[in-house]
């Protein structure tokens, strides 16, 4: 129990959200000694995956607004004369306006259990489960997945890579096609999407009860993002060895939503060659505006003029028809029509382009068994070396010195005073006190469960990103991201389709119209042929997310200098935010210490005599295991658990 935990660390991290356990695991890497807590029971706060029963838990839970009643007042003995408290939050506010949906059939669902009974849905109507199982059952899978590895030195990377792409596009002939893209893709551990699959036979119809049956094969995420492969979490990951905790998936299709349709986006060589919506004449436009927008900073002349304005109306100038202004604007730079200027409209389609080509056609990965695996695989490397996690865990307060104004240590719910010389709070842990000058912004979430995809292609397995325009100006764009069942995070025969902007009103009130242009909502047997022909949504869930990105330090009132705020999951599409701000404060604390520098493989250690083997410890960490698999030994009870370095690096 907690009479257990040592009573000094050198870091003290609240909160295992994706910057939280970044900063745990290089922290722990540079060798300090560092305590891990969350009051959840569950990894990752606003980052972490669920199985459909766990969601439906997750979802009862935000829709009682019901405060913590049970105060343990006698931690303010703990308090010293010179000393102050900062009390911190007893719950998370940061998920509003929580609607879920049934649209399919549950007359059986009655009675059929996952991990545990769960009580019926009603019809479009908003319940949960009881408390169930958390965590999604990792299975070994034979779906097809990218490693990531560091691309060898001779080969082309960033804009040598991406120009040799277009340069190829623009030469070749048709008898090329199928020619690699970029980097070489056995080298990256590419694979090809799956074959397409002959669906003769009718679709079985899906019914709720399957869905609950088969819960445990979902892995549902809070927040959807997807990695640019040559993003800084990716160079992190592949930097820290971190990758070999988790699989990638490539995705396989750019969409664009036109005109009512859903229509494949050019984005390779091949796809531009094979494209039937662009005419000979658009193609070489595109590969000329391409080839321009990787070298942009070396033709200034070319856009100085429009640096004041938008990127719609700069692309305007540049004799392209709609249909290439409309994939350049929203599927390759995916920035807005009204706010995004010209400069940053470059930078942004330089960005995709650049990423082309290192692990498949398209220049985004997913992770196995969804975004959740990544801050567990951060734990996990802060576990291997030396930190020490506990779940259930809530903090009372931070002590402060109102001499120093440093923060001194943290009060447990045990009562366990524990002293630290830094501190990181995940933002939703502070009090209002304390953020009563700040201002948030919110991210308005859908995440629905289908029986088909968006575009049929005659390949089941496809992982898709479509972006949907508003339909007024001013108003921000949807992105779709829509996962198969090879990713880990659906039942075979559904898809998983996840929908994300920049809230203007509630999440339902925002994502429902561009969900009813894309998705049949219809529960009548005879609907429509029309409405026959679009994906049917079986389940469907908005909410509203906290978005404390961007949110300046001195907006805190009273905040210790020694305490740094993490903030939750943003609204962009890539994780740079998270990944900057680790870094950022990992510098302040360490100035001179390396930000996670690549663990030594196990081979490579050289063990003293009078040190215990690793197969004497007792502890078991197997590249194999996942943080949450190892439950007992890292968060049962609010207990903690040390995972020395030496049992696995």
């Amino acid at each position: 129990m907690a009479d257990n935990l040592p009573s000094e660390f050198d870091v003290v991290v609240i909160g295992t959200g994706l910057p939280e356990s970044i900063i745990a695991a290089a922290c722990a890497r540079s060798g300090q000694s560092v305590l891990h807590v969350d009051s959840k029971n569950y990894y990752g706060g606003n980052w972490a995956s669920f199985s459909f029963s766990g969601l439906l838990s997750w979802i009862k839970e935000n829709q009682q607004k019901t405060d913590v009643s049970v105060e343990w007042d006698d931690w303010r003995k703990l308090i010293l004369e010179n000393e102050e408290a900062i009390s911190l939050s007893k719950k998370d506010k940061t998920i509003q306006h929580v609607e879920d949906f049934c649209f399919g059939d549950q007359d059986s669902a009655e009675g059929v259990e996952e991990a545990g009974a769960l009580p019926r849905l009603p019809v479009f109507g908003a319940a949960g489960a009881e408390g169930v199982a958390q965590e999604s059952e990792k299975a070994h899978s034979t779906a097809e997945s990218t490693e990531l590895e560091s691309p060898e030195p001779e080969k082309a990377t960033g804009t040598e890579a991406a120009s040799e792409v277009i340069t190829e596009i623009t030469s070749a002939d048709a008898s090329s096609h199928s020619a690699a893209l970029g980097e070489s893709a056995g080298e990256l551990g590419q694979t090809e999407p799956a074959p397409a699959e002959a669906s003769v036979q009718e679709p079985k119809k899906i019914t709720y009860s399957q869905i609950v049956r088969e819960g445990r094969r979902f892995n549902i995420d809070l927040v959807s993002k997807l990695l640019f492969s040559r993003g800084l979490l990716i160079d992190l990951l592949i930097k820290s060895n971190v990758s070999r905790y988790a699989e990638f998936k490539n995705v396989t299709q750019i969409l664009a939503f036109r005109e009512g349709k859903v229509e494949q986006v050019p984005c390779s060589r091949a796809d531009v060659f094979n494209s039937r919506q662009l005419a000979m004449v658009e193609k070489r436009m595109l590969m000329k505006f391409l080839t321009f927008c990787l070298d942009y900073e070396q033709h200034p002349d070319e856009y100085r003029d429009y640096e004041n304005g938008t990127f719609a109306e700069f692309l305007r100038t540049r004799k392209l028809t709609p249909s290439l202004q409309h994939f350049i604007l929203h599927s390759i730079a995916m920035v807005s029509e009204t706010d995004c200027g010209t400069l940053e409209g470059l930078q942004a389609t330089k960005k995709f382009l650049q990423c082309l080509g290192r692990y498949g056609n398209t220049p985004f990965l997913f992770p196995l068994y969804g975004q959740g695996e990544i801050p567990q695989c951060f734990c996990r490397l802060c576990a291997v070396f030396g930190g020490i996690y506990c779940l259930r865990h809530p903090v009372q307060c931070l002590v402060v010195d109102k001499e120093s104004g440093r923060c001194k240590a943290i009060v447990d719910h045990f009562g366990q005073r524990i002293s630290a010389k830094y501190f990181i709070v995940e933002d939703s842990y502070l009090s209002e006190s304390v953020c009563t000058n700040v201002h948030y912004r919110q991210i308005s979430r859908a995440v629905l469960i289908t029986d088909q995809s968006v575009l049929n292609t005659g390949s089941e397995q496809q992982v898709s990103i479509l972006t949907v325009p508003p339909v007024d100006l001013g108003k921000p764009a949807v992105c779709v991201i829509e996962l198969c069942s090879s990713t880990m995070t659906c039942m075979k025969g559904t898809y998983l389709v996840h929908l994300t902007c920049p809230s203007t009103k509630t999440a339902r009130e925002d994502l429902e119209p561009v969900v009813q242009k894309l998705f049949n909502l219809n529960t009548e047997k005879d609907a429509e042929n029309e409405e026959l022909e679009k994906p049917r949504v079986l389940w469907a869930v908005y909410f509203n997310m906290r978005d404390s990105s961007g949110v300046d330090r001195s907006s805190y009132d009273r905040l210790p200098s020694n305490v740094y705020v993490c903030s939750g999951p943003d609204s962009a599409l890539g994780n740079d935010c998270a990944v900057k701000q680790a870094e950022t404060i990992f510098q302040e604390m360490f100035p001179t210490e390396e930000f996670c520098p690549p663990a030594p493989n196990p081979e490579d250690i050289i063990y003293d005599e009078d040190e215990i083997a690793p197969e004497e410890s007792g502890f078991s960490n197997s590249p194999e295991t996942k943080p949450e698999a190892s439950t007992e030994e890292m968060s049962s009870g609010g207990s903690a658990a040390v995972e020395k370095a030496d049992n696995e690096e």
